[in-house]
């Protein structure tokens, strides 16, 4: 196993640029702001031939425990507990201060090897940081750039002794498969579960994590937003492997104020896309807004699998009523995933949180799904008995046959005569008829009509 790496320091010393360098490109919100990281983040790092897990923390600040400076202390302090190494990382420009010498004691008691590291020491404007740095007595301190890639050599000398085997392997992570062919779904099911957690900010999301997971892994709180980066968690239920990621929370264009959370919102994208099944939760107390259709249109053009979580069940007074309102809400305002998973739950309480995985994992399957050609054709004889395609401009649109070319999500092909007369109302009738028929509730159907015969008929019009 890899071992772990935490970078702390108080905020705005360039830990995130520090997390960014090492990983090999840019996951972490970088910005002039302090504070920008407020969860725990971590990626594969590699220095020369070393290879280990790097975690971004939140800046170490002196404040109440109940308040959001104080649960990120909290968590940086946890992330500390789990490493194996902490780097300690200073401002040379600005030189020490008293936050950095109170935390500094701090990391002195702890008995993990900590690495002093003076950064932004490039040119003269950090050498008086490095100087004041050796009175810290964590040793000899390592100066770098880690903006610009400078003293990295020093710095996988200063921690290279720490690692029992410096050429740990190195695995790649996978992109989600989709868009699959016939016979390429085989294992794809018993690989880990991708599972992104999208919504509107303060419906829930990192609190209905924590609760699977068992610890305060994500900070939660009352302060809309408190998510920014897009945050992985590989996590295991009832034997199976799920790796979660929490997002910041999407809002309307007109409310991302400032660089930061434009950033956020790019970052949620990512994470939709790199998803097999998204979870849209829900705050159960707030009646369906735009931001929530909109986000779940979203998902449905990405073409993922999705699963509604309404959180914060345990706040809802007439709950019979309230899930029969909310499943003729989603069924009559959003038809493209008609019949898609309801479940609510509470993350604080943690009712439901078992269906809502079961649901997640019934979602992916239903999204790898692949029909038989047989299976299909049968069904649309059956479709053009009893409700035909219209005429258009007094000449029928014969319809020959049908296929599934890909899954993950199910994409289907009808061969036709005139494609680009049929209605797009008759096209939508046989969307609903398929996702109805075979059980594609809760996932995007594609549906595409191409020009021709029957493909698999020779030229007498007979089945080969």
């Amino acid at each position: 196993m890899d071992l772990v790496v935490a970078i702390v320091g108080r905020p705005n010393v360039g830990k995130s640029t520090l997390f960014n360098r090492l990983v090999g490109r840019k996951v972490a919100l970088v910005d002039d702001t302090p504070g920008v990281t407020r969860d725990r983040r971590e990626g594969t790092g590699h220095l020369g031939d070393l290879t280990f897990t790097i975690v971004d923390t939140a800046g170490l600040e002196e404040a109440g425990e109940e308040s959001l400076e104080g649960r990120m202390r909290a968590q940086t302090e946890a992330a500390i507990g789990q490493a194996d190494i902490v780097l300690f990382v200073i401002d040379g420009r600005v030189g020490m201060t008293p936050i950095d010498e109170h935390f500094g004691a701090l990391l002195r008691r702890t008995n993990r090897p900590v690495v002093l590291v003076v950064n932004k020491a490039e040119g003269k404007a950090g050498f008086d940081g490095l100087m004041e740095a050796y009175g810290m007595g964590l040793g000899e301190p390592v100066a770098i750039s880690a903006e610009h890639g400078e003293g990295f050599a020093d710095l996988y000398a200063a921690i290279v002794d720490h690692f029992p085997d410096p050429t740990l392997a190195v695995e790649e992570v996978e992109a989600v498969a989709t868009d699959t062919e016939e016979g390429e779904e085989e294992g794809l099911l018993s690989r880990p579960l991708k599972l992104a957690v999208v919504g509107r900010p303060n419906a829930g999301k990192s609190t209905l994590i924590n609760r699977y997971l068992g610890e305060e892994r994500l900070l939660t709180g009352p302060e809309a937003g408190i998510t920014r980066d897009s945050i992985t968690v590989p996590w295991e239920w009832k034997g199976r492997q799920v790796d979660f990621v929490d997002t910041a929370g999407l809002r309307r264009k007109a409310r991302v104020e400032g660089k930061l959370e434009r950033l956020s919102v790019g970052e949620t994208l990512r994470s939709i896309r790199f998803a097999e099944v998204v979870l849209l939760t829900l705050d159960a107390t707030i009646p369906f807004e735009k931001q929530d259709l909109q986000i779940a249109d979203l998902v449905v053009r990405e073409g993922r699998a999705i699963v509604i979580a309404l959180n914060k069940w345990d706040l809802v007074e007439d709950r019979n009523a309230a899930l029969k309102a909310a499943r003729e809400q989603v069924d009559r305002l959003l038809p493209q995933i008609r019949g898609v998973d309801l479940v609510p739950v509470s993350g604080f309480t943690g009712e439901g949180l078992d269906r809502l995985m079961g649901a997640a994992f019934k979602a992916r399957e239903v999204w790898s799904e692949r029909i038989s050609t047989g299976r299909l054709n049968r069904w649309l004889a059956t479709v053009l008995e009893h409700h035909p395609p219209p005429a258009v401009s007094g000449r029928r649109i014969k319809m020959r046959y049908m296929t599934q070319a890909k899954s993950r999500p199910p994409h289907f092909v009808v061969f036709c005569s005139r494609p680009e007369a049929l209605p797009d109302s008759y096209t939508r009738y046989l969307v609903n008829g398929i996702r109805e028929t075979f059980e594609l509730r809760g996932c995007p159907v594609r549906l595409s009509l191409r020009k021709g015969d029957n493909p698999f008929a020779d030229k007498d019009g007979k089945k080969n």
